[in-house]
């Protein structure tokens, strides 16, 4: 028996590998692991490293944002906001640091634009009411 995994960001399906004989994902209360006989469960996860295994790729770490883990049956469902895999976990460190660093800079920037804008529009209707 295996299980059946789907890695989702917000707007793609980063993953969807058959096959799989193992995963560990990891939460706040520590990392855990799934086999294919495990009962259903939910987790929420933090940032860090998910590994399966699978026939076809064999040990494989992706790199998650938070997200949610969902198991039912032989189908696993990881959702996350930000995903990076590959085989070696050097070059993965070095690829999550250049690419969440960057993005969490620029998202704070966005927010950030977010916020004056939202600002300036409660002025603009505090003053239209006052009118």
């Amino acid at each position: 028996m295996r299980m059946n995994l789907k890695v989702l960001l917000p707007f793609q399906i980063f993953a969807e590998k058959t096959g799989v004989s193992r995963i560990v994902a990891e939460t706040r209360d520590g990392s855990f692991g799934l086999l294919p006989r495990r009962r259903d469960c939910v987790a929420a996860l933090t940032p860090g490293i998910l590994i399966y295994d699978s026939d076809a790729d064999g040990e494989v770490f992706v790199a998650v944002d938070e997200g949610v883990l969902v198991k039912t049956g032989p189908d696993v469902l990881v959702s996350v906001r930000r995903a990076l895999g590959g085989t070696d976990l050097g070059q993965l460190r070095d690829a999550v640091e250049r690419e969440f660093v960057t993005l969490d800079a620029h998202e704070h920037g966005v927010r950030s634009v977010m916020a004056r804008l939202e600002a300036g529009f409660v002025r603009r209707f505090a003053s239209l009411n006052d009118e």
